[in-house]
Order: structure tokens, then C-alpha cells, then sequence
């Protein structure tokens, strides 16, 4: 299963998280567009964790569905379904 034309992808992401720039270099290399949210302040962590459970990030969402973080988009991609 491929992604949808133009899907909307959100990538949660903090300053200094080598998995997050691992994430966006996966995007971009695969030329999908994304938004990047920065989580940086407490508050922004705490609503995220709130909403998704995760402590971590990236977190990243397509169409609103949260696929995981960078483990998951890299086994995404290696399935062929970045393509």
C-alpha cells in the first residue's frame, strides 16, 4: 500500500534529536513535503505525550494517522511504501 498523492505529513520534532533530522533526510530524500512542528517548550511535550502517549520523538502523522517515529517511517520506506 502506497502513500496517497499528496499526503499531509506532520513531523513532530525537538532541536537536537539526530532520529528527527534522520526522519526529515528520509522525507526529503524521497522528495515528500512536510510540515515540521517544533515541540521544544514543556508545555508542547506534555500536550503531544497527552495525545499520542509517546514520550519520543519524532512523531509523525500522515493524513492524521500516526505512523510512529523514525524506526517506523525507515521500515515504511524499506517496504517500498515512501515510493
Amino acid at each position: 500500500c502506497a502513500l496517497p498523492i499528496s499526503p499531509k505529513i506532520e513531523v513532530y520534532t525537538t532541536s537536537s534529536c539526530p532520529f528527527c533530522d534522520a526522519a526529515k533526510r528520509l522525507l526529503n530524500s524521497k522528495g515528500l513535503a512536510f510540515t515540521e512542528i517544533s515541540v521544544n517548550d514543556p508545555e508542547q511535550k506534555a500536550e503531544l505525550k497527552n495525545r499520542t502517549g509517546w514520550r519520543t520523538v519524532p512523531q509523525i502523522f500522515i493524513d492524521g494517522k500516526m505512523i510512529g517515529g523514525y524506526q517506523e517511517l525507515s521500515e515504511m520506506n524499506s517496504r517500498g511504501f515512501l515510493d
